[in-house]
């Protein structure tokens, strides 16, 4: 059995003993967290109102920062040149289980 969550205006496929990087979400590590799945698969598929009787279990494992990205901007002819970089906090969260 496989749902699809969102979190961070993502989406994602998960299913049990996934761990996951989604944006950041408050909660110290250890801590349990109930989703709201809003797709269910397996042997039958179920959306909307239907999967709303299900939750997705997950811990939250570590909090971090992604790898660094460099953004360049550039216009010829003027010397304009730009660099900055930027690195996303993201939460760690392993699912534990579909329950519904």
């Amino acid at each position: 059995m496989f749902a699809i969550i969102q979190s961070g205006g993502k989406q994602y496929r998960v299913q049990e003993g996934d761990v996951i990087r989604v944006e950041s979400l408050k909660g110290e590590a250890g801590e349990k967290l109930d989703l709201k799945p809003i797709f269910v698969g397996g042997a039958q598929a179920l959306f909307g109102d239907a999967a709303s009787g299900y939750t997705v279990n997950a811990e939250v494992v570590e909090h971090g920062r992604g790898k660094k990205i460099y953004i360049r901007k550039y216009k010829s002819g003027i010397q304009y040149r730009r660099r900055t970089g930027h690195r996303q906090n993201y939460t760690a969260i392993k699912i534990l289980g579909i329950q519904g």
